[in-house]
């Protein structure tokens, strides 16, 4: 962190300094830069790239840098306003407009200001990031043989055999296809499984970048409640049977936002369900490598008790490592298979091989089980802290489910609290959180909010985070 904050001052001052020096005016030398700011020659370089990237500087190999010509004045800006047109016209048609509202999904990816405390993350704060090991992973699958050409279609073999053993059951190498990520994976398998006008079921809450992922491809959502022991089995057989859909989505994991698992009895009871449909279960497993240290036993994936080709699985490695490390896994057994094969070399060729010889290497090395533990230990001292200062700050806010695994909590908000004013109170008084509406496809039951207390640096903030909360809370 010392030294990302080290590359971000040093290449302030050198563009507060640029002025001194006339267009192609050569700059200090690199060993010049170095004695007079006292920083390493890797910081040196990175803020002359990061200066370069902004069109500020050029440099020249074996000569050095230089202050680039200013650009020529930027042109006048030209009329779209006829996209307006064009843009409403293409989606007359659509029997779902597939109009993408991003906003919920850009509020946990947005870095919030300075001094802002960031409960809505989704991702490992960096101190929790294996950098390390990622790093030495990277390097040392760059110097793989082949390393740098192209890939299978499907994925490195190993990678996918890896993947395989962690689904378990009957899966293996030859169901697996290496994906981009979760969110990728989840696009690929709904593109695959529905027609665009199609319902969809959905988990309620759920999360709003499956929402997101459903809309855009002009499907259409409806939600079956979910309680502290999963998605509800006689609920989900009244959407099947009322709706016609062919396609569920679940999180039977440490669900996003409630943390719920869903319970053994149920398990065998949805995939029953979903054969008499004659439906797909997508199942979104993107959790299982974030479990908290008192869990106990998890369950396997539903994959893993599915012969019959039901569930078509997506698993991560991203939330484990880093936003980042975009490398996950599409599992499904029999023709539909080749279904998201096709959709997916389509969309991406394929996931870069670099990055899939580094999470081979990543995975494969002692310190992967060591990240796994002192993650797992570490998530649930934030979780317990987190769940301490709401109860003692905030003893009004529901917690009715305090999970084992996962990222965040899901509080119901007093009767008559209002999430916006309260999200909007928050962040004046120096904390970022995320309003539920945006996890329900229909009208919700009630207010909530989701604190994420991964994105953190430490109990310290969250406890400070829960106190300026409470502030807000107060003057909402």
């Amino acid at each position: 962190m010392q030294e990302r904050s080290s590359v971000g001052e040093l290449a302030n001052q050198l563009r507060r300094e640029l002025d001194r020096y006339s267009p192609g005016g050569k700059l200090p030398s690199s060993r010049a830069l170095v004695e007079r700011f006292r920083v390493s020659p890797v910081t040196v370089s990175r803020a002359l790239a990061q200066l370069t990237a902004e069109g500020l500087v050029v440099t020249r190999p074996g000569a050095g840098a230089f202050r680039a010509t200013p650009r020529a004045a930027t042109t006048a800006t030209g009329d779209t306003s006829w996209q307006e047109v064009a843009l409403s016209a293409d989606g007359a048609a659509d029997v779902v407009p597939r109009t993408v509202d991003a906003s919920a999904v850009l509020a946990t990816l947005a870095v919030p200001p300075p001094g802002v405390i960031e409960f809505n993350g989704g991702y490992l704060h960096p101190s929790l990031q294996p950098e390390r090991a990622m790093a030495a992973a990277l390097s040392r699958a760059g110097r793989r043989p082949g390393a740098w050409s192209r890939p299978p279609m499907e994925g490195l073999p190993e990678l996918r055999e890896w993947f395989a053993r962690g689904i378990g059951g009957s899966v293996t190498a030859a169901d697996v296809l290496v994906s981009a990520g979760g969110q990728t994976a989840l696009t690929t398998a709904l593109r695959a499984l529905a027609p665009p006008g199609a319902p969809v079921l959905v988990e309620s809450p759920t999360y709003p970048g499956m929402l997101a992922i459903a809309r855009a491809a002009g499907l259409r959502p409806v939600p079956v409640p979910v309680d502290a022991d999963g998605v509800r089995p006689a609920l989900l057989a009244d959407a099947f049977h009322a709706t016609g859909a062919r396609v569920l989505v679940c999180q039977p994991l440490f669900q996003n936002p409630t943390g719920a698992v869903l319970a053994p009895a149920r398990r065998p009871e949805v995939l029953r369900i979903a054969r008499d449909a004659g439906a797909f279960v997508i199942e979104d497993d993107f959790v299982r490598r974030l479990v908290h240290e008192d869990a106990g036993p998890l369950p396997p994936p539903l994959a893993a008790d599915d012969p019959d080709g039901v569930v078509v699985h997506v698993g991560s490695l991203t939330k484990a490592t880093s936003p980042s490390f975009r490398v996950s896994a599409l599992a499904a057994h029999g023709p539909v298979l080749e279904r998201l094969r096709a959709i997916q070399v389509v969309d991406t060729f394929f996931v870069p091989r670099p990055l899939q010889e580094a999470a081979l290497e990543l995975v494969g090395s002692p310190a992967w089980p060591r990240h796994l533990r002192a993650i797992s230990a570490e998530l649930k001292i934030r979780r317990d802290t987190m769940t301490a200062a709401l109860r003692l700050e905030l003893p009004d806010f529901s917690l009715p489910h305090i999970p084992s695994g996962g990222y965040h909590l899901w509080l119901r908000l007093p009767a008559g609290t209002d999430e916006q004013p309260l999200t909007t109170a928050a962040l004046r008084t120096g904390v970022a959180l995320t309003p539920g509406r945006p996890y329900f496809s229909a009208e919700p039951p009630a207010a909530h909010i989701r604190l994420s207390f991964a994105a953190v640096a430490g109990t310290g903030e969250i406890v400070e985070g829960v106190r300026r909360l409470r502030a807000a809370y107060g003057t909402g």
